[in-house]
């Protein structure tokens, strides 16, 4: 299993991750459930609200992957290459918002900017957090540019084995995956999960089970008590989407 110990080893390996500009072609997939009706122009979406409840409250995943401390062992060909292209989402994402939502990008500090990670002290504490989603850039060009949703709850357990598990518990689109440590990167986690729609589900898919159903991210910490879990080129919707996490 996984032990956190391991993270203070690993900070000593430090190699610069190769970034691509260009979208591999996805094989379509079925859309999830709406988080929520949200526009950008919402004012309950574009403050920070109380969290919103919904029915289920951190489920156990189905066959949740474990037992190495190497992302590359566990996460796909194809969402490695998702993490290698994380710069060209986070400038192709920003350029197309930028046009119509830079103040309100703005408005979120170091949330979305793209170099913004801060060394040392990276995993956050178990317990449970304030969380919400923001969406930057379309996937086809499209849909919204960007998108804010409320605040909903998320938690982090540390197992007697050692994984860290990050849940998104509340919402209609929850996931549920482990923090890998990056031997490529000191500063930031690797998340290698899968989501479950709508309010019938009761369980997390297993990673690798519903490939539409996969996520990976990279989490980093961007202040005191508050973090961000970056998934470059989700497999709907956007072209960005961060997950941020608070005290």
């Amino acid at each position: 299993m996984m032990r956190i110990a391991l993270l203070s080893s690993l900070a000593i390996l430090a190699v610069t991750v190769a970034a691509c500009d260009r979208k591999a072609e996805e094989t379509p997939a079925p859309a999830p459930v709406p988080e929520a009706k949200a526009t950008p122009s919402d004012t309950a979406i574009a403050s920070a609200g109380a969290a919103v409840d919904a029915v289920t409250s951190n489920p156990p995943a189905a066959g949740e992957q474990g037992g190495t401390d190497q992302w590359r062992k566990v996460a796909k060909a194809d969402d490695q290459d998702r993490i290698a292209r994380l710069g060209g989402a986070w400038a192709s994402a920003l350029k197309e918002a930028g046009v119509e939502y830079g103040a309100m990008i703005d408005t979120h500090g170091m949330l979305l900017v793209p170099k913004a990670a801060l060394p040392g002290n990276l995993q956050p504490g178990p317990g449970t957090y304030r969380c919400r989603t923001i969406k930057v850039g379309s996937m086809d060009g499209k849909g919204l540019a960007y998108v804010e949703y409320p605040w909903f709850k998320c938690s982090v357990e540390l197992t007697p084995g050692g994984d860290l598990i990050l849940t998104k518990t509340t919402g209609s689109q929850r996931t549920r995956g482990l923090l890998y440590p990056d031997a490529e990167n000191a500063s930031r986690l690797i998340f290698v999960g899968a989501q479950a729609w709508g309010l019938d589900e009761k369980t997390f898919p297993g990673y690798g089970a519903q490939a539409e159903r996969d996520q990976v991210g990279v989490f980093e910490r961007i202040g005191t008590d508050r973090w961000r879990m970056v998934v470059p080129y989700p497999k709907q919707e956007s072209k960005l989407d961060v997950l941020e996490l608070k005290k």
